[in-house]
């Protein structure tokens, strides 16, 4: 269709001229003293065209001339912008092979042609934005896969002075996402050293919309878990289960492990209230942490009221005939509720022994109702209770102390042959 379109304007073009130039008599007279030149007026704009055409193709060729040595300069600052680009290239293929003395080279290689090309100037020598640009950009990454190839090769004097160059070719404005990957590759390569407090430098340099995405965070929380921050690294934690960085459960089981190793810094009641306090709800909700930290404040012989306090939605919880509690918290919430039977009220009391009646074969509930009768000095209750538990636990530390107490029992009773047999079968644990 284009072509006939073409066709057609030609055919129209020399419609026009045959209809101007047939029937045009005008004369064109070229006075040359003393002589005179009569030409018709169809061949003075002919040799005019002509001229034109002449002048124009001279001017041309003129320009093609004075223009091959820069033709000359592009050329081959082409090809070395092209052997450039490879070399960078093979860097990056062979540290992806694990070939790391050969990217090292192949990327100095690359720099040294950067070096020679001069991208950052154009052929009339005046620096571009863009070329600038690309030359920062270029020389950052040149250097970074350097560094990466010794920091494989665990020289960290090479490493150092090319993260250094590194750094220095980012500086520019236009370049601040290259800066910001080596400060990445920075942090990453001091956890590979097990250098927490330079990692947390590096990612503290990071721009403030840097600092908050998934791989900062990441390698901010194996930081601060290095450096011992625990309280940073929960905080850092829970950045990462709302970024949804983790399947729940994951997510839950980080989160709740930092809360554990939080509480397990405290060294007196007060510090483990601090604590316990700054959990969000979610994390004081955990039934293993709330039996942590009640767990905790009666080893550091904090108050015994306030650890049953935090003990009574989990007490409620493994009533509930639906309750999912592990073997495992079941037994740690009675070991806890067994240390602080000396303070037990009468509500505690009372909820004991209705869980004990309630399920009558339930041996750890048995015990935990004994030892509470024993504390109150209900030595035949006590007497009869742990007698029907003792054999049924099993529970290493239950089963030993449920024989001792019956032990003792048998003492206050004179009876020597039931308070040997019963201190050897607590023996036998």
């Amino acid at each position: 269709m284009r072509a006939a379109l073409w066709f057609l304007a030609l055919f129209g073009v020399a419609v026009a001229i045959a209809l101007f130039a047939g029937n045009n008599q005008a004369v064109v007279t070229v006075f040359w003293p003393p002589h005179r030149l009569d030409i018709s007026f169809n061949l003075m704009v002919l040799l005019l065209a002509g001229l034109f055409m002449l002048l124009y193709l001279a001017s041309r060729a003129v320009s093609a001339v004075f223009s091959l040595p820069l033709e000359a300069r592009r050329w081959r600052a082409q090809q070395k912008e092209r052997a450039m680009y490879g070399a960078l290239m093979d860097a990056l293929a062979h540290l992806m092979a694990g070939r790391y003395i050969r990217a090292s080279k192949s990327a100095q290689n690359a720099l040294a042609q950067e070096k020679s090309l001069g991208v950052a100037a154009d052929p009339s020598g005046h620096a571009s934005g863009h070329s600038a640009s690309l030359a920062s950009q270029l020389r950052s990454l040149a250097h970074l896969l350097v560094a990466e190839s010794a920091q494989a090769l665990q020289n960290r004097s090479l490493r150092d002075q090319h993260l250094e160059k590194a750094l220095q070719s980012s500086a520019q404005r236009h370049a601040h996402e290259v800066r910001e990957g080596v400060q990445f590759r920075a942090a990453r390569w001091a956890l590979e050293d097990r250098d927490a407090s330079a990692a947390l430098d590096w990612l503290g340099q990071l721009p403030q919309g840097a600092a908050r995405r998934t791989l900062a965070l990441r390698m901010k929380l194996r930081a601060a878990r290095y450096a011992r921050q625990t309280p940073q690294a929960l905080e850092t934690a829970r950045l990462l289960a709302k970024h949804r960085a983790f399947s729940p459960d994951a997510a839950q089981s980080i989160v709740r492990g930092l809360a554990l190793e939080l509480l397990d810094d405290a060294h007196d009641p007060s510090q483990l209230q601090r604590a316990w306090h700054s959990l969000d709800d979610n994390e004081r909700a955990m039934p293993e942490l709330m039996v942590h930290a009640a767990s905790r404040l009666m080893a550091l012989d904090g108050d015994p009221d306030m650890a049953r306090s935090w003990l009574l939605p989990v007490w409620e919880n493994m009533m509930d005939s639906r309750s999912e509690l592990g073997d495992k918290l079941r037994l740690k919430l009675i070991g806890v509720l067994e240390a602080g039977l000396g303070s037990l009220d009468a509500a505690w009391l009372a909820s004991i022994e209705a869980a004990q009646r309630s399920r009558p074969r339930d041996a750890n509930l048995q015990y935990l109702a004994g030892m509470a009768c024993l504390s109150r000095q209900l030595w035949g209750k006590a007497r009869q209770l742990l007698s029907q538990a003792a054999p049924a636990l099993q529970d290493r530390t239950l089963h030993r102390n449920a024989w001792r107490a019956l032990a003792e029992l048998a003492e206050q009773r004179e009876d020597e042959a039931a308070a040997a047999e019963a201190y050897k079968r607590a023996a036998q644990f």
